[in-house]
């Protein structure tokens, strides 16, 4: 069986499980917590980061290198388009969403709200919240917005650029936040229409208990969950 560690509310860790569940894989989760982690989690961890999965005792990290190995070793359905430039545009868009968005907007904002007060007991940085906000968000929202349209993200199929930029937007709404309908109208309406697909909606109701568990603001959520 599968085993992914990580805690569930994790944006990469979460990728990692909705392409198991979207694959149909039995898979049981082991939520480490990177500021706690279990005795020899440097070994299955290099850099010290969540996700790792072992398949049967073979052990990998990063969910990028995850998801690829379970597209290789269970191929149907497919998270990434067999022709060679749509592959190329889904594995840009995840890139994008793992990189830019989760590094200058979502992961700084759940640090400033949920990891220095809940974790590391210090206050929040208003200014640096204010500087997400005002600065890197209008220009990574504003590029997303440019790539989404009525469907899926790539080649009209539900795919792992789906499942990068949806578990990023999950986190964002986690904090509280909200889509700006009148100014990304397109990339509000993507969300609400992503949340609903099975393996995400599945994702979401199986981790409803640990986001509940660190006072996550889960009212944009529970209704697709």
């Amino acid at each position: 069986m599968l085993t992914i560690y990580g805690v569930p509310i994790s944006v990469h860790t979460r990728k990692v499980i909705v392409a198991a569940i979207e694959k149909k894989l039995p898979y049981q989760n082991e939520p480490v917590i990177p500021f706690d982690p279990p005795a020899g989690w440097d070994r299955l961890s290099p850099t010290g980061k969540i996700p790792v999965v072992s398949d049967d005792g073979f052990e990998l990290a990063d969910s990028s290198v995850i998801c690829a190995y379970l597209e290789q070793t269970r191929p149907e359905p497919a998270l990434f388009p067999r022709e060679a430039k749509t592959c190329a545009r889904a594995l840009w868009l995840e890139e994008y969403c793992d990189g830019t968005l989760f590094r200058e907007v979502v992961h700084g904002l759940f640090f400033q709200n949920v990891i220095r007060p809940k974790i590391l007991k210090l206050e929040t940085d208003p200014s640096a919240v204010d500087e997400i906000l005002t600065q890197a968000l209008p220009r990574v929202f504003g590029y997303l917005e440019s790539q989404v349209g009525d469907g899926f993200l790539v080649d009209g199929h539900f795919g792992i650029a789906d499942i990068a930029l949806t578990s990023n937007l999950v986190n964002y709404h986690y904090l509280g936040y909200r889509i700006d309908g009148a100014r990304y109208s397109r990339l509000d309406r993507y969300f609400n229409r992503v949340c609903r697909h099975p393996s995400i909606a599945t994702a979401l109701r199986t981790e409803q208990p640990v986001a509940q568990n660190m006072g996550l603001d889960l009212s944009a959520i529970a209704a697709h969950a």
